[in-house]
C-alpha cells in the first residue's frame, strides 16, 4: 500500500510537471509583454494578447496530431517529440525582431506542449476512471497551479537582470529536466495490445466516435466556455493592474494570490469529489460563477473601475469556482473515452480550445480603460454554460 501510495504521489507530480511547463511558457512571459512588443515593433499595445491567446490556437491544433499518433505508437514517444519541438520554436521567439515571427513562435510552443499537456490527461484516463479520476486531475492541477503562482513574479526578475530573452531560456531549461525525470521514472501506460494502427481510417473512425458521445461534446462546449472567459483575464490582467491601476509592482503578487484561489479550490475539490461527484460539484460551480459577475454588474454598470481590493475580491470568489470546474469539466468529457483517450483527449481539447481563442480574442478587445467587459464575459460564458448543463441534465433524466 505505502509503495502504492509513493508510486500515486510522483504519477501526479510528474503529469503535474508536463502541464506545468505550458504555465511557465504563458505566465512567466506576462510582465514582459509590454518590453517584448516594443522589441518586436508593435505600435499597439492591444496586440500584445496576441502573444497569449494565439499561444492558445497552438494548444488546440497540435494535440489532433499528437493525440491519434499517441494511441497508436504508445504515450512516451509523443511527449519527446513535444519536447523536441518547444526547443526549436523557443528559439523562433529569441530571434524574432517582427510581430508576425513573434507569432509565429507563440504557435509552434503551443503546438510543441500540447504533446506533454494531451499525453498527461490521456496517461491519467489510461490508469484511472469516474471520480477518482477526478481526484487524481485535482491534485495534478494543485501542483500545477503552483507554477502560475510564481511564475509572473520568477518572469519579472529574469526580466529585470537577464531580459525579456532569458525567459525563453528558462522554459527550455525547465522542460529539458521534465524530460529526463519522464524519461527515467514513468513507464508507459498504454501496452501493446490496446494500441489502435495508424491509419487515416482508424483515426477518422476514432474522430466521428468522439463527435457521437453527447455527454463527451456537451462537458467540451461547457469547458470551452469557461476555459475563454478565464483566458481573457489571463491575456489583460498585465495591462488591468500595470495600465488601468497602475501597480506594475504588485502585479505578480496579485497575480499570484488569485492563483493561491484556484489551487485551493482546486485541492478542495480533490476531497469533495468523491462525496458529491463530479456533475453536481460542477452545476453549484457554475451558478457561482455566473452570479458574480452578474452581482458585479449590478454594483458597477456604468464600467468606472472599483477599487483594486475590491476588484479582487470579485476575481478571488470567481475563481474559486473555476477551481472546481476545469479538472471535473474535462474529466467529465474524458469519461467515456478511455478506450481512445489519445485522440479523446485530442478532440475534447481541440474544440475547447479553438473556442476559448475566439472568445477571448473577442472580448480582450474591449478591455482597455475598464475590467467591466472581463465580468460580462464572465457572465455570458456562464449563462451559456448553465444552459448546456441544463440541457444534459434533462437529457439524463429522460434516459432513466
Amino acid at each position: 500500500m505505502e509503495t502504492t501510495r509513493r508510486n500515486h504521489t510522483e504519477f501526479i507530480a510528474l503529469m503535474a510537471a508536463l502541464m506545468s511547463i505550458v504555465a511557465l511558457a504563458l505566465d512567466a512571459l506576462l510582465p514582459a509583454l509590454d518590453i517584448i512588443g516594443v522589441a518586436i515593433g508593435n505600435q499597439d499595445p492591444a496586440n500584445n494578447q496576441l502573444l497569449i491567446t494565439l499561444f492558445f490556437l497552438g494548444m488546440g491544433t497540435g494535440p489532433l496530431l499528437f493525440g491519434p499518433v499517441s494511441d497508436s505508437v504508445g504515450r512516451k514517444p509523443i511527449v519527446y517529440i513535444g519536447f523536441a519541438l518547444f526547443v526549436g520554436a523557443s528559439a523562433i521567439c529569441v530571434a524574432a525582431r517582427s510581430l508576425e515571427w513573434m507569432i509565429v513562435g507563440r504557435i509552434l510552443q503551443g503546438m510543441s506542449l500540447s504533446a506533454p499537456r494531451t499525453i498527461s490527461i490521456a496517461m491519467i484516463r489510461d490508469r484511472f476512471s469516474g471520480d477518482y479520476m477526478a481526484r487524481i486531475m485535482s491534485f495534478v492541477t494543485v501542483v500545477f497551479i503552483l507554477v502560475p503562482i510564481v511564475a509572473p513574479a520568477f518572469g519579472k526578475l529574469v526580466l529585470d537582470y537577464l531580459g525579456w530573452e532569458a525567459i525563453f531560456y528558462v522554459q527550455v531549461g525547465f522542460s529539458v529536466l521534465v524530460a529526463l525525470w519522464f524519461w527515467k521514472r514513468q513507464p508507459e501506460t498504454l501496452p501493446q495490445r490496446n494500441r489502435t494502427g495508424f491509419k487515416a481510417v482508424m483515426i477518422l473512425k476514432g474522430f466521428r466516435e468522439v463527435l457521437g458521445y453527447r455527454r463527451t461534446m456537451i462537458f467540451t462546449y461547457i469547458w470551452g466556455l469557461v476555459t475563454g472567459s478565464f483566458l481573457v483575464y489571463l491575456s489583460t490582467s498585465q495591462q488591468i493592474f500595470e495600465t488601468q491601476y497602475g501597480v506594475p509592482d504588485l502585479f505578480p503578487y496579485l497575480f499570484a494570490g488569485l492563483a493561491i484561489t484556484i489551487g485551493s479550490a482546486t485541492f478542495l475539490n480533490g476531497t469533495l469529489v468523491l462525496r458529491f461527484g463530479m456533475r453536481r460539484l460542477i452545476t453549484v460551480s457554475l451558478v457561482v460563477y455566473t452570479l458574480i459577475p452578474l452581482a458585479y454588474w449590478l454594483l458597477f454598470p456604468g464600467g468606472d473601475n472599483p477599487q483594486v481590493w475590491i476588484l479582487m475580491v470579485f476575481l478571488a470568489l470567481q475563481f474559486f469556482a473555476v477551481g472546481f470546474l476545469f479538472g471535473n469539466l474535462r474529466s467529465m468529457a474524458m469519461e467515456p473515452l478511455g478506450h481512445i483517450a489519445g485522440i479523446g483527449a485530442a478532440v475534447t481539447g481541440f474544440i475547447a480550445t479553438i473556442m476559448s481563442v475566439v472568445i477571448s480574442t473577442w472580448i480582450g478587445r474591449f478591455v482597455e480603460g475598464s475590467v467591466l467587459p472581463l465580468f460580462l464575459g464572465f457572465l455570458a460564458c456562464g449563462a451559456t454554460a448553465l444552459l448546456l448543463l441544463g440541457y444534459s441534465n434533462y437529457r439524463l433524466r429522460a434516459a432513466r
